[in-house]
């Protein structure tokens, strides 16, 4: 008999992202279980979504350095035993020996249609170059800032008179289905990374799995 799929999710806020993938296992549209939170803030408000024993917080200022931090995040999170970490909102860049620890399981929210707009400022950037659309993408997560394989994108046009504020709204709309779309199919097991590579059903595909209007993945 098949376990549902553990989940693990490192975030720094307010947790919405865990609240949706939350909801979507209570609605029965997603096979898995959330094992534990973890967060860089321990103050952070995602933290009070699962119980005591399932959290693990700590500030990177009790430590040494970055490296400190990284194996001591790393140790707990294996101590959970996840089949799958998401980056949910989660604010500080992992080092490379963390990424390479669970390299093949780690994924990311990311607000832009990668590979444009790595790092902060996402929507304010996709305005000053005059884009027509933007978006978000899950992505696996590789050493290198937001440039892993891109899993899965969801895009949304720019409306004439938007601001940063207004644009960020309309892609939050779609980063929660986007995220719940992709692990639905990352705990089905049809879809992984391999080498950079997307692979979907055991074949390759050469561009990112697409979110519907119906919140589905299309290849």
């Amino acid at each position: 008999m098949r376990t549902r799929s553990r989940i693990a999710v490192l975030a720094s806020g307010r947790g919405s992202n865990l609240q949706a993938i939350l909801a979507a296992i209570g609605a029965g549209r997603l096979d898995a279980e959330v094992v534990a939170v973890l967060s860089d803030k321990p103050e952070a408000p995602a933290l009070q979504h699962v119980a005591a024993e399932q959290r693990w917080a700590r500030s990177p200022r009790d430590f040494a350095d970055r490296d400190a931090f990284d194996a001591a995040l790393g140790d707990a999170l294996a101590g959970f035993a996840p089949d799958w970490v998401v980056c949910a909102g989660y604010m500080r860049i992992l080092g490379r020996h963390f990424v390479e620890r669970f390299d093949g399981r780690l994924v990311n929210i990311h607000p832009s249609l990668l590979p444009l707009y790595k790092g902060l400022h996402t929507h304010a950037r996709a305005l000053e170059a005059g884009d027509a659309e933007h978006g978000a993408s899950v992505h696996f997560v590789v050493p290198e800032l937001d440039a892993g394989t891109v899993l899965a994108q969801a895009r949304v046009p720019v409306a004439p008179g938007d601001t940063a504020e207004t644009l960020a709204q309309r892609v939050l709309a779609v980063e929660h289905p986007l995220l719940i779309a992709s692990l639905q199919w990352l705990v089905a097991g049809r879809v992984a990374e391999r080498e950079g590579q997307l692979q979907v059903d055991g074949h390759p595909l050469f561009r990112p799995l697409r979110l519907d209007c119906a919140g589905k993945l299309n290849a």
